[in-house]
């Protein structure tokens, strides 16, 4: 096997082992509203100043969605993974690191 190909081939394994399986999404609502997330699995409502840990969920396949009761919305495009945290605002939505 080539070095190339040996260099490439490790790439997409760190890059997969990112967001592989398993592991736990975590929300955090700190905003003054309570919110609703739309993922992969449905809706969940979360609380003004609570949170959420979804056990077992690993990555998410898709978008996630978050609505606030003003009716505004944020989008996290993409494969949201448990090496992150939702930490949701007055209108805003981050990506932290746990």
């Amino acid at each position: 096997m080539s070095t190339g190909v040996l260099v490439a081939v490790a790439a997409l394994v760190l890059t997969v082992g990112g967001c592989g399986e398993g592991g736990d999404l975590t929300f955090h609502n700190d905003g003054p509203n309570d919110i609703s997330v739309l993922w992969d699995e449905g809706t969940l409502p979360i609380d003004a100043g609570g949170g959420m840990q979804i056990l077992g969920s690993g990555c998410t396949e898709g978008d996630v969605v978050i609505t606030f009761s003003s009716g505004g919305t944020r989008t996290l495009t993409g494969s949201v993974c448990p090496d992150r945290v939702i930490v949701i605002g007055d209108g805003e939505v981050d990506l932290r690191e746990p």
